[in-house]
């Protein structure tokens, strides 16, 4: 009952603080609408900077929060592509401020056309748990490069990592600029009902559907990246070899725990034991030990590892064939780490073919021809991302053109994630909008359309009293 108070008292705290700090940006954003581009650059460069101080700090804190995270992957996935996108964001922020001119109708010359790119104000960012500082970094990135004013909900799934990226921020940042809140669903269902200018989510789709709904209250525009089922196509002719190790790298990478990992994989029907015996031994390659192995990384808390072993139970239960990869036979019934599993013989009535995974489990399904295939990705909910597999340029095309995802990479996973030069975003079901890059600073961004007209106002000859001769004109001139 004591510790029900506290947390109650303590929400109240954090939401008491929310609240002062949503009035602190606000009158800061009044008082300077529009940053200049070398405020935008330092305040980049000195998040880049701040990055690389606290890094050793965040891969420790990481590993915390999952018990067993790899140093590595967090280097990979979450600190480098960070620092890749600011560094991006720097050489590009003075090119994407400037206003781009547009034409003007004749009826409307002689007069000037064009967009501003004004900050929206103040952006609420909502950051997961599998990757907490490259979801926290990246958007508060095109945040900053837009002129914006930001505040950061870190997952309460995560407490070591937010409470390094707190005092990071803090260290970095005046909290009216930005600031980092923690807090339970309580916090996070009070900071998505704020009337924040731009609010972008990354998280589950009924979350996402939750936070959408708050946002609607305000007519908060939102940026949803939710997931869903990536599928993985492999080629009749696509050498296993060259596609096994690309693809398991991908579903690996954080024990499968990515928006953007492979779900499932469609498989030529006659090559689905050469796909077992490869993934085999790319597994063993990669990670001859998993339980003591600190490169295999651990599902997050107890929530999520019992949420996998019910799928897999519930796969079993309606005649799955599952295959435990264990290169040295080890046992799992302490922590939380999960040898990966294919799943082989799937229907649509099994949890594993419902649900997004985010987990080192995956199914394998066989197709008879590439349309079969096509066919069953396109009769499911859009996914964030496809993965084709085939040298082969003209049905690569085909795949691309005759499907819709979010993203999509032609003979590797994840890669296109990392591209500071293309956006990254979800369609229906796998989200809303997109960010990085100049589309990420495009998103931050209110394209203001401003029109000028000189002295000579050549709109008088439209003006009342009409049927005069220069109406009569002007319907020749335009009206055919």
């Amino acid at each position: 009952m004591v510790a029900k108070v506290s947390q109650v008292q303590n929400t109240s705290r954090q939401i008491d603080a929310l609240d002062r700090i949503f009035a602190a940006q606000r009158a800061a954003c009044n008082a300077q609408p529009m940053p200049p581009a070398a405020q935008r650059i330092a305040d980049l460069k000195k998040l880049r900077k701040r990055l690389l101080e606290y890094q050793d700090e965040l891969v420790a804190a990481v590993n915390q929060d999952f018990s067993c995270r790899s140093s590595d992957e967090t280097r990979l996935a979450e600190i480098m592509p960070a620092l890749a996108g600011i560094d991006y964001a720097v050489k590009h922020v003075r090119k994407w401020m400037k206003p781009s001119r547009r034409k003007v109708g004749q009826q409307f010359a002689p007069a000037k056309a064009r967009v501003v790119y004004q900050p929206v104000g103040m952006v609420g960012v909502i950051v997961p748990w599998n990757y907490p500082v490259y979801l926290a970094v990246g958007p508060l990135t095109g945040a900053l490069a837009a002129g914006n004013r930001v505040m950061i909900k870190m997952s309460e799934f995560t407490p070591a990592t937010a409470e390094v990226i707190e005092r990071m921020i803090a260290a970095t940042f005046d909290e009216d600029q930005v600031a980092v809140l923690t807090g339970e669903a309580d916090v996070a269902a009070a900071f998505s009902a704020r009337p924040f200018d731009h609010l972008l989510f990354t998280g589950s789709t009924h979350v996402g559907k939750l936070v959408m709904k708050a946002a609607a209250e305000n007519l908060t525009p939102v940026t949803l990246e939710l997931g869903g089922k990536s599928p993985a196509i492999i080629s009749a002719d696509m050498p296993m070899k060259d596609a096994v190790p690309r693809m398991i790298f991908g579903k690996m990478v954080n024990a499968g725990q990515t928006c953007v990992a492979p779900d499932y994989v469609l498989c030529p029907r006659e090559r689905v034991d050469e796909f077992v015996s490869h993934v085999k031994d790319t597994v063993a390659q990669m990670y001859p030990t998993l339980a003591g192995n600190g490169d295999y990384t651990s599902i997050v808390n107890e929530r999520q590892h019992q949420r996998l072993q019910d799928v897999v139970a519930d796969a079993r239960k309606h005649g799955a064939r599952l295959i435990e990869i264990n290169p040295a036979a080890e046992r799992f019934d302490q922590g939380r780490k999960m040898p990966p599993q294919l799943i082989l013989d799937v229907n649509d009535d099994m949890r594993v073919m419902q649900e997004e995974i985010f987990g080192p489990l995956l199914p394998v399904v066989p197709y008879d021809t590439l349309d079969d295939a096509l066919r069953y990705v396109n009769e499911r909910p859009r996914p964030l991302a496809l993965y084709y597999f085939d040298y082969d340029k003209k049905r690569a095309a085909w795949v691309l053109e005759h499907t819709h995802s979010g993203g999509a990479c032609i003979n590797d996973a994840l890669s296109h994630v990392a591209q500071d030069d293309m956006p990254f975003g979800g369609i229906g079901p796998s989200g809303i909008g997109h960010y990085h890059g100049h589309e990420g600073f495009l998103t931050f961004s209110h394209a203001k359309s401003v029109f000028e007209r000189p002295r000579f106002n050549s709109m008088k000859f439209a003006y009342p009293p009409y049927g005069r001769f220069m109406h009569r004109l002007i319907y020749r001139l335009f009206l055919r």
